[in-house]
């Protein structure tokens, strides 16, 4: 049940005691609508699509790291991927004299961690699509409107 279908029934302060006698109150309510529960299959789903969202935001924060880190020393690429590419083409070069010896360390470890989480972004959308392929194959995909 969501917690805004009790709140209409909350009498006094909120503590347990009253959040328990509203949604004793609540619960007997004939006209109440019930959230159904997720199946373990939707709860994977769900766990599915907020790692990789965490991935991607992670990999976004690199990008947008090195790109700062590398506009200090003068070093500019374009936004997005391709951009990004550029600059780990950049940084993997050791012969590359524009970025400073103490600094190159830093980009590696970057690069490094950019690159491990593009793969696993990578896993995570195979396992999606992998999960959409059997959902389709048994009937029970739906793609929502929102």
């Amino acid at each position: 049940m969501p917690p805004n279908y009790v709140k209409a029934y909350l009498k006094r302060s909120k503590n347990d005691a009253n959040d328990a006698a509203a949604i004793c109150e609540a619960v007997q309510r004939p006209t109440m609508r019930f959230v159904p529960t997720k199946t373990r299959d939707q709860q994977a789903a769900l766990m599915l699509h907020r790692t990789r969202q965490l991935l991607v935001r992670q990999r976004t924060m690199l990008s947008n790291a090195m790109r700062g880190h590398l506009a200090e020393l003068g070093i500019v690429s374009a936004k997005g991927r391709h951009g990004t590419a550029e600059l780990l083409k950049i940084i993997a070069d050791a012969n590359d004299d524009r970025i400073p010896s103490a600094a190159q360390a830093c980009f590696n470890a970057l690069g490094r961690q950019y690159n491990m989480i593009a793969m696993e972004i990578g896993e995570s959308t195979s396992a999606f699509m992998l999960g959409i392929a059997r959902a389709k194959r048994a009937g029970v995909w739906k793609r929502s409107r929102a």
